[in-house]
């Protein structure tokens, strides 16, 4: 891949994310990694306490991209046809037609998903990992781009229930959008600059992300990261305070982000700071910590960063960037 390709793409990452910033002021780390989670056909869970900007973000990406999206509010009576549609029989032709839920979106929000049955949970990990619904036999797929943004809570666990490790796996990321600093609050409750997502108009299209997603492969991965990948993965398998460590899943997980920002920061290569910036985001939801560790106020979080600290970092050289 040329650098010139590489600029032009890069260049349209920060438009699109300039456009989503005029929604969501103040967050641009986070606005920037929920891009690279669509780009890289990816799903992201928002844990945080309400009121942050959570379903602005996802509306804003939908507005961005010229997208659809559309909203679950996940409760203890939701059934899973209400998420993904259902069958049924048409009085006038006698046929059995298919209505689709909200799922049938570029961007769905899966609002407070923790508040669901796990039945219902698992309505969702079809269409996350395969991007197709099965209905009554029938398969049926959903809009290219599709990104689930599911939220919850972590604080107001009550009758909630909790999301499986395997539902875990199947989303990219885990973000925060936290609460905004003093400025930005500031200029939040003055209304400064501020747009409402439907006022947002698209700067690009399915097309567009698409082409992003294929020069995405393009990009340069030496040997060398892919090793470092695969020592932070087997590191993980065997710290004393993890039960579960980074599955298969989720390196492949990361050989595709990595590459995808990357190309959002204007390199054809891919750096051991990538893999770094991008270890407590796309990682650190899928460790499943022992007990003790849990009960002794441990995180996934904490034990990432004591293993990327403790892992041999591959040099410029190894890594293949010099020259390139």
């Amino acid at each position: 891949m040329t650098a010139d390709e590489v600029a032009i793409h890069a260049a349209e990452f920060d438009r699109i994310a300039s456009s989503i910033e005029a929604a969501v002021f103040g967050k641009t780390e986070v606005v920037r990694l929920a891009l690279v989670a669509l780009l890289a056909q990816g799903h992201i869970l928002l844990e945080d306490v309400p009121g942050t900007g959570k379903t602005t973000l996802a509306r804003a990406i939908a507005s961005s991209v010229d997208g659809t999206w559309r909203r679950v509010q996940f409760t203890p009576d939701l059934l899973p046809s209400d998420v993904t549609g259902v069958t049924v029989f048409n009085q006038n032709t006698r046929e059995f037609e298919f209505h689709p839920g909200p799922v049938f979106g570029n961007v769905v929000i899966a609002d407070e998903i923790n508040r669901a049955s796990p039945k219902t949970q698992s309505a969702l990990l079809e269409v996350m990992e395969e991007g197709t619904v099965t209905v009554d036999g029938h398969r049926y797929s959903v809009p290219s781009p599709f990104l689930v943004v599911a939220t919850q809570n972590p604080v107001e666990m009550d009758g909630t229930y909790r999301l499986p490790e395997a539902q875990l796996d199947r989303f990219l990321m885990r973000l925060s959008l936290g609460y905004a600093d003093h400025a930005a609050e500031l200029a939040i409750i003055r209304g400064d600059r501020l747009l409402s997502p439907d006022d947002l108009k698209p700067v690009t299209n399915a097309e567009a992300i698409a082409r992003m997603g294929q020069a995405a492969q393009r990009i340069h991965v030496h040997g060398s990261i892919y090793e470092y990948v695969l020592r932070i993965a087997h590191a993980t398998r065997a710290h004393a305070e993890v039960r579960v460590g980074l599955s298969t899943r989720s390196t492949v997980a990361m050989a595709g982000v990595m590459r995808m920002q990357a190309l959002a920061s204007g390199r054809h290569y891919v750096t051991p700071e990538d893999v770094k910036r991008l270890a407590e985001p796309v990682w650190a939801h899928r460790l499943v910590l022992a007990p003790e560790a849990s009960v002794s106020g441990r995180t996934g979080t904490a034990v990432l960063e004591e293993v990327l600290e403790a892992t041999r970092v591959p040099q410029p050289e190894q890594a293949g960037s010099a020259g390139r």
